[in-house]
C-alpha cells in the first residue's frame, strides 16, 4: 500500500513524465537489454529500433502516474498487458528485473537533484503496486490456460502440416499439436506466441489467429516483413513437418457477443483477425456481417477466395475490398474516405477496426463522424499499443 505522501510525490512527477518520459524509457530498454540479455528474446528489436516500444511504456507510465490514486481510471489498459505478457510468457521472476532498471534509469536521467531518494522510494512501491496486481492476474490467467479443454502451460510443440501463399506478402501456416490432443477453442481476435531459435538466438513473438477454434488446430497468417527477422525465417527456412514452440492463445481484442451487425475494418496485414472474427460469427448465425478490407494492390490482398466464398454461400455477409492501385472485379479504387463509410456501415453496429496506426486514426475519427459512439467501436494495434487521437 502506498503512503499519501508516495502518492503526491508520484503526481508531482506528471509534468515530468509528460516532457521527458520517451527520454527515462528509452535509456530504461538501454540499460535492461544491455545488463540482462536473458530477457532480449522478450523484445522485438525492430521495435526498439524505431522507438516505438519506448514510446508505449512512456505512455503507459504517464498514465499510471495520472491515475496513481484511482487505478480504476486506467480502463483496459492492465487487461492489455497481461495479455501481451501472457501470449509472451512473463513470469514472476522477470518484474525484479524491471524494477530495477525503471528505478536506475530514473534516477540518472532525471539527476539526483530531482530523484531524491524520497522520489526513487515513491517509484519504487509505485511499480511494486502495478507489479503485484499483474503477476495475480496473470498467474490466474495462465491457470485459466491450463486448465481449459485442450489448453496447455508454457511451451506445447505444434507441427507445421500446411503452408499455403496467401498474397505477395502473407503466407498461412497450419498447425497441429504433437501429442494430438485437443486445441483450445480461443476466441476470436485472439493471438499466438512463438518461441523460435534464429542463428543461435531465441526470439518470441506474437501472431493472430486467422480461422476460428475448431478444437483440432490452429492457422496464423504471416506478413513478410522488410528487414523482419522473424516474418522472413517464418517465410522462407520453416517447412511442413517442422515443429514449432507455441504458447497457449492470449489477447483482450476479441468480438463481444451481440445481435448488432458487425462491421470489421481492416489494412493490409490488419486482415488476420478480422478472418476469425467473420468466421465465427457465421458459423453461430443470422447476424449481419460488413467485410471492409483496404490493400495496396491486388498482388498483395489477401483471402480473396475465402471472402468470394463467404458472399456466395451467406446472404447476411456484405463484402467491400478497396485497392490503392487498380480495380480488378468487385473491388473499388482509391483510399478510405467517409463517404465510403457512410454508405456501408450500417445504423447502430459493432465496428472492429485495425491495420497501420494511420489508417486506424482516421478510420476512428471517420467512425465518430458518422455517430458511431465510442462503445462501439473496438481496436487492437498490431506492436505497441499508441494513442489513436
Amino acid at each position: 500500500m502506498m503512503s499519501p505522501e508516495q502518492i503526491s510525490i508520484i503526481q508531482a512527477t506528471v509534468p515530468i513524465l509528460e516532457t521527458g518520459g520517451e527520454a527515462l524509457t528509452t535509456h530504461f530498454y538501454k540499460i535492461m537489454l544491455n545488463d540482462y540479455p536473458e530477457v532480449r528474446s522478450l523484445f522485438n528489436q525492430a521495435h526498439q529500433q524505431q522507438g516505438t516500444q519506448a514510446r508505449a511504456l512512456a505512455n503507459a507510465i504517464l498514465r499510471y502516474a495520472r491515475c496513481i490514486d484511482n487505478l480504476g481510471a486506467l480502463g483496459n489498459l492492465p487487461a492489455q498487458i497481461i495479455q501481451k505478457h501472457v501470449a509472451l510468457q512473463i513470469l514472476p521472476e522477470h518484474y525484479p528485473i524491471v524494477g530495477t532498471c525503471l528505478l536506475r534509469a530514473i534516477r540518472e536521467v532525471l539527476g539526483a537533484e530531482v530523484a531524491t531518494d524520497a522520489v526513487i522510494d515513491a517509484w519504487g512501491a509505485a511499480y511494486w503496486q502495478l507489479a503485484n496486481i499483474l503477476i495475480a492476474a496473470e498467474t490466474e490467467e495462465y491457470d485459466k490456460l491450463a486448465s481449459a479443454p485442450g489448453g496447455w502451460r508454457g511451451i506445447r510443440q505444434f507441427k507445421v502440416v500446411a503452408k499455403q501463399t496467401e498474397s505477395s506478402e502473407i503466407t498461412s501456416f497450419y498447425l497441429e499439436p504433437m501429442d494430438g490432443a485437443a486445441v483450445i477453442r480461443y476466441q476470436p481476435g485472439q493471438y499466438l506466441g512463438l518461441k523460435l531459435m534464429i542463428d543461435g538466438q531465441e526470439m518470441r513473438r506474437n501472431y493472430s489467429l486467422s480461422q476460428h477454434a475448431d478444437g483440432r488446430s490452429l492457422r496464423i497468417s504471416v506478413k513478410r516483413e522488410a528487414g523482419g527477422v522473424v516474418s522472413n525465417y517464418l517465410h522462407d527456412k520453416v517447412t511442413l513437418g517442422q515443429v514449432l514452440e507455441v504458447f497457449p492463445p492470449a489477447g483482450e481484442f476479441v468480438l463481444k457477443d451481440s445481435a448488432a451487425p458487425l462491421v470489421l475494418i481492416s489494412g493490409g496485414v490488419g486482415i488476420t483477425p478480422t478472418l476469425a472474427m467473420s468466421e465465427a460469427a457465421l458459423l453461430a448465425g443470422e447476424r449481419e456481417v460488413v467485410f471492409i478490407h483496404y490493400a495496396r494492390n491486388a498482388e498483395v490482398q489477401a483471402f480473396g477466395s475465402t471472402l468470394h466464398q463467404w458472399e456466395r454461400e451467406h446472404p447476411q455477409f456484405r463484402k467491400h475490398i478497396v485497392l490503392e492501385d487498380g480495380t480488378p472485379d468487385d473491388t473499388v479504387s482509391g483510399r478510405p474516405t467517409l463517404e465510403q463509410l457512410k454508405q456501408w456501415i450500417p445504423a447502430h453496429a459493432h465496428a472492429y477496426f485495425l491495420g497501420p496506426k494511420p489508417f486506424m486514426r482516421f478510420i476512428n475519427q471517420a467512425l465518430a463522424a458518422i455517430g458511431l459512439p465510442e462503445e462501439q467501436r473496438h481496436y487492437e494495434f498490431f506492436g505497441p499499443a499508441e494513442a489513436l487521437q
